[in-house]
C-alpha cells in the first residue's frame, strides 16, 4: 500500500515578508555565526530560539579536532535552554549560516533533539531556517522528521 506524507510550511523570498518577531530572532542567528568556532569546515552556523518569557537565546556551532566531538549550533542551543531555562519553552527557534548560499537545514541528529525538546516540553516549536535571503518556517519540529525515533 503506498501511502503520502505532504505538509504545509511558510516560504519567505525575503527577511522584510516576515513578522518583526520572525525577523528579530532570525538576525539574532545571523548574528550568534560570527560566534562559531568552525576552523575545519568553515560552515559558521548560528541558532537562536524565542522562549515563552520572550527570553532570545542564542547558540553557534563548535567543531574539534577530534571529529565528531563537535555540536552543532542547534543542538548547543538547545542543551543550553534545557539545562538553564526548562521551565520556559522554546516557542520558534531560526538556523542561519556563514556563508549562506542557501536555507540552513538541520541535521538529522539535530532534528531528532529538536523533536525530544519538542515532546518533553509538551508544546511546538517552530522552526524558521534562512539562508540566501529567503527562509522556510515550519509550525512543528515533527514535521522536519516524520519518521522519528521513539523509545
Amino acid at each position: 500500500m503506498e501511502k503520502q506524507f505532504v505538509f504545509q510550511y511558510e516560504a519567505y523570498a525575503s527577511l522584510g515578508e516576515m513578522a518583526e518577531a520572525d525577523r528579530t530572532l532570525v538576525e539574532e542567528a545571523v548574528k550568534a555565526t560570527r560566534n562559531a568556532y568552525a576552523p575545519y569546515s568553515k560552515f559558521h552556523v548560528g541558532a537562536a530560539a524565542r522562549l515563552r518569557s520572550g527570553r532570545i537565546l542564542t547558540g553557534s556551532n563548535s567543531e574539534s579536532e577530534v571529529f565528531p566531538a563537535g555540536l552543532c549550533a542547534e543542538r548547543s542551543l538547545l542543551f543550553y535552554a534545557q539545562a538553564n531555562y526548562a521551565d520556559d519553552p522554546i516557542v520558534t527557534l531560526a538556523i542561519a549560516s556563514d556563508p549562506s548560499e542557501r536555507e540552513c537545514y538541520p541535521c538529522g541528529q539535530c532534528r531528532q533533539v529538536l523533536v525530544d525538546v519538542e515532546r518533553r516540553q509538551k508544546s511546538p516549536i517552530r522552526v524558521i531556517m534562512y539562508g540566501g535571503g529567503s527562509a522556510s518556517v515550519v509550525r512543528s519540529t515533527e514535521l522536519l522528521l516524520p519518521f522519528t525515533f521513539i523509545l
